[in-house]
């Protein structure tokens, strides 16, 4: 092993993470300074998404930090023990934002204080809680416009965030798996992973980019729960990259076990983390889902919410992911020993 190119590698890696992290921590560091100071957080002051990016950063360097030593200690465990100690750190940081930083909003007649963990929902509704149609003449109140997506909504459930912490482990695990599984490939000189690396590092890249454009655009979802084609286009490729992104983790780390393992057990877990978030969005929906057509096609079938194409959106993450799998080069160690067998005896 050349340590000399691992420390390299590491700090590089460091360097790039914490660069990578500069605006979440940015973001971080803005509002533990306002409560610091104000006890709260206003919100024409609050940043968009601190909740999970900043903690999701926290997370991270410190699981690149502390590479050294886990993979001197856990050796070719390191990259799981890397992914549990950046997750529970991620759950420790996420759950202090939400129980510590207030939100408040002022209005001209109103005063409205929300815990974090309560604002952060606001900012995924569909239609802004402030926006109204008008003032009713004879009673002076103001009227609100509801929507078929605002009836959905009702009050807060945190089980809404269900899909704010199945974003955040996916990927937390996709940058350790590359991160360490790099680093392991630098010290062994075992090459045999790097196809799948550079396959999950591509697939986490693309996968935190729909995700900071989701965050600025919401992928121009306009209040209604029957979206464009454009919307619907990018929420069907953010679900597939999902659950592909999840499905390579344990593909990459079972390369040379049996094809039914190889390939299945990837392709099994990147189409049920699918169907995980299309669960949490019925969740965030009170048992309905975003349309993304009308017609046989794009309706829910009766008894379980799901439309074809939904179905199709899963049974296309499970499908990719196959594919990719036998791209990096998955074969059944029992053929290939057979096959060594026959070249050795001519």
């Amino acid at each position: 092993m050349d340590k000399k190119k691992f420390r390299r590698y590491w700090l590089a890696a460091l360097l790039g993470v914490m660069l990578l992290s500069f605006y979440p921590l940015m973001m971080g560091v803005r509002v533990i300074s306002d409560m610091i100071q104000d006890g709260t957080v206003m919100k024409e002051n609050y940043p968009k998404y601190i909740i999970p990016y900043t903690p999701i950063a926290f997370a991270v360097i410190l699981g690149v930090l502390v590479m050294p030593l886990l993979m001197k200690a856990f050796k070719k465990l390191s990259t799981v023990v890397a992914f549990v100690l950046s997750t529970g750190a991620f759950f420790g940081f996420e759950l202090l934002f939400e129980d510590k930083v207030v939100v408040t909003s002022t209005e001209t007649v109103t005063k409205t204080v929300s815990r974090l963990a309560d604002w952060q929902m606001f900012m995924c509704r569909y239609i802004p809680p402030e926006e109204y149609a008008g003032v009713d003449i004879i009673t002076s109140t103001s009227i609100r416009t509801e929507t078929p997506v605002d009836l959905l909504m009702g009050n807060y459930n945190p089980a809404f965030k269900l899909h704010f912490y199945l974003i955040s482990v996916v990927l937390i695990l996709a940058i350790m798996n590359s991160v360490y599984g790099f680093a392991q490939m630098i010290k062994a000189g075992d090459k045999s992973r790097k196809k799948a690396l550079i396959l999950q590092s591509i697939c986490a890249a693309a996968f935190l980019g729909l995700c900071i454009l989701a965050c600025f655009t919401a992928f121009w979802r306009d209040g209604n729960i029957n979206v464009s084609p454009l919307s619907a286009t990018l929420m069907s490729v953010f679900f597939i990259l999902l659950g592909v992104t999840t499905g390579i983790f344990p593909g990459s780390l079972l390369l040379k076990k049996s094809r039914g393992i190889a390939l299945w057990f990837p392709t099994v877990l990147a189409a049920a983390t699918t169907l995980l978030m299309y669960i949490g969005e019925m969740i965030l929906l009170h048992g309905h889902l975003y349309r993304f057509g009308t017609g046989f096609f794009f309706d829910g079938l009766p008894g379980i919410v799901l439309a074809p194409v939904d179905i199709a959106v899963i049974l296309a993450t499970g499908a990719l992911t196959y594919v990719l799998m036998r791209s990096v080069g998955v074969r059944n160690p029992k053929k290939k020993d057979s096959e060594k067998v026959l070249e050795n005896n001519f």
